[in-house]
Order: structure tokens, then sequence, then C-alpha cells
């Protein structure tokens, strides 16, 4: 999605390089969260990512429950489609089963996939004002989905969606703001995003605390940094899981503790991430928040390898490993890919 903006890479503990890994701490190429050698991805899924589903809603006016809505999270999505249908023929203002129709069509659930479908079907509901339909109309105007490409007025649509407190097109809106350059852009930027990280949207709180670590819109304020990727880490964002590893490991913004941060490397390697995937592995190999474990090391350092990124420290590090410790590390690697 053409929204994503990359922001600045952030200081990361042990790049490749260094003769004492344990002390290194220089700038890593790329986003934390990105994987080496990978197609850069949203920040935040559209709503017509495959089974993306808070794009539609079930309308809070403290009625019975939504059945079709219902259906659509169970993944019973020709139910959803049928239900939603009986309820715009009951009410031709039913705005939240208009834009679940619209979901239905984007992603090709339950139904043929069909853009131009899912924009008229968006374009009603938006004429109720839903705020979700909103978002994806802009969304979709921005990538040329469904309709011709119109960075204006889907800048438009995410503008009325916000007005309409959708924090997930204040998000995005957020990333076109920083994507400017300018720097009354970046304030505004800000108050976006804190929209949107107010409301548990883990990518944007990353951004805000990249924001306030870079001192970007906002004073710089490693503490603040920290709290926000805190928040995002406790809201499953990967990035943010990452960096505030980072700022643990490194005591920026946070009482240093070497400890938390591998645990925090730890549980986004097990994610699948590579870079933390290749933090861990550095850990392990001088024995920096966990026990010395040449074997972990070696296995973390596979798996990262695996996904394009290589340390050649590492690698000389690693190398007196007898056949049978790297015939473990080989099963350990093999085993975490395959439970992901």
């Amino acid at each position: 999605m053409a929204l994503a903006v990359a922001l600045a890479a952030l200081p990361a503990w042990a790049a490749a390089g260094p003769t004492d890994p344990s002390k290194s701490a220089t700038p890593l190429p790329g986003s934390s969260g990105a994987t080496p050698g990978q197609k850069a991805m949203p920040e935040l899924p559209s709503p017509y990512t495959p089974n993306y589903t808070r794009g539609a809603v079930p309308p809070s006016n403290g009625q019975p429950p939504d059945f079709a809505y219902g259906a659509y999270q169970r993944g019973q999505y020709v139910t959803a489609f049928r239900e939603a249908t009986k309820r715009i023929e009951a009410n031709p203002k039913d705005a939240a089963a208009m834009t679940l129709l619209g979901e239905l069509y984007n992603q090709g659930l339950g139904v043929k996939q069909d853009p131009v479908k899912a924009a008229e079907w968006y374009k009603v509901a938006a004429a109720q004002n839903d705020a979700a339909a909103m978002s994806s109309l802009g969304l979709m105007a921005l990538d040329g989905r469904g309709m011709p490409k119109d960075i204006k007025a889907g800048r438009h649509w995410l503008e009325q969606a916000t007005a309409q407190g959708s924090p997930t097109a204040a998000y995005n809106l957020g990333l076109i703001l920083i994507g400017t350059g300018s720097a009354a852009d970046e304030s505004a930027a800000v108050a976006q995003f804190r929209k949107a990280a107010d409301a548990e949207i883990g990518p944007a709180q990353h951004d805000l605390g990249v924001l306030y670590l870079q001192g970007r819109g906002v004073p710089k304020d490693p503490s603040k940094a920290a709290a926000w990727f805190r928040r995002g880490a406790d809201n499953g964002d990967l990035a943010s899981e990452i960096e505030y590893a980072i700022l643990l490991f490194n005591g920026t913004g946070v009482t240093k503790d070497e400890r938390s941060a591998a645990r925090y490397f730890l549980h986004a390697a097990s994610r699948g991430n590579a870079i933390a995937q290749n933090r861990i592995a550095r850990l392990y190999a001088v024995g920096r928040g966990v026990a010395k474990n040449t074997v972990e090391a070696a296995a973390w350092n596979l798996a990262a390898a695996g996904q394009g990124l290589s340390d050649a420290w590492l690698d000389q590090t690693l190398s007196g490993l007898s056949a049978e410790e790297r015939n473990r590390a080989e099963r350990l690697a093999n085993e975490r890919v395959e439970q992901r």
C-alpha cells in the first residue's frame, strides 16, 4: 500500500561488523520491523487486506447482536453476505450492512472479488456517514483500486473518516502527512498518530515512539518514546517490541535491563522477525541477558540468515561448533520455521 511511509532507522544494538558485539550500538539499515530481502509492507492492514476484520463494524446503537457481522468474524462469509443483504432489504439506510458487503466484495469472501462493487457499497455507506466506509474509500482512491487513482479524493475521504472518529483513518492520514517532509505536516501527523495510538492501534504507537525518539514534530523525549514502544508491544506490534528491546538493552529512556530486553527479543524472534533473531543470537553467543548458549545462538543465526540477514561476526564466532552441535542447531532452526 502506498501509504506505508518508512521512518528513519533507529539505533540498534549489535549491528554486524564490530569486533566486540557486546558493546556495539550503531544504526541498523532499514526499519526495525522489516525483514531483509522482503518488500516493505504497510504499517497497518488496509480494510481489503485478506482476513482483515476491523473495517466492518457492528452498529453501536445498543441493539441485539449483529448476526451478519458475527458471521463475518467467524469466517462464515456466505452467511454474512446473506444476512447483510436481508438487512439492507429491510432498511435501505443500514450503513453497517452496506459496509460489510463492501468488505466482502473487496476481499472476495463469500462472493467473487470485485473492487468496483466494493467501492459502490462503500460509497452508499459513506453517504450515511459510516466512518469505516469512508476510510476504505480513501485507501481505494489512493491505490486506484475499484476506481481511478485520486490522491486528493483519497485524502479527503480519510479526513472525513477521521472527523467521524475512525482511528485507522487517522493513522493513515498521519502517514500521508509525515511523508510530505514539511515540519508543519510532521506536527499534524503527530496529532493524527496520537488519535490512533490512544485507540490502541499498535503501529501508530510505534510511529509516535519513533517521532519522540527522533524529535520530529515533537520535542525529543526518549522516555516518552520508550513508553509508546512498550504500549505498542503490549498491543502486539512487532516493530514496537523490537524498538523497546533496543531501548531496554541500551538504557535509553528507560532503566537498563538486559534480561528484559532479551525476553522481548526472544519473543519477537519467535514471531519470525529476522532482526530480533539476529539480536537474540548475539545475546546467546556472548551471554548478555541470557545464559551463554552457542547452540541457541547458531539456531537463531540460521533462522535470521534464512530470511536474508547474514552476520559475519556470528558466523565466525560460532565456527568452532562440533558437528553434533551444528546438527542440533539446524534442527532447532527448522522446527521454529515450521511452527510459524
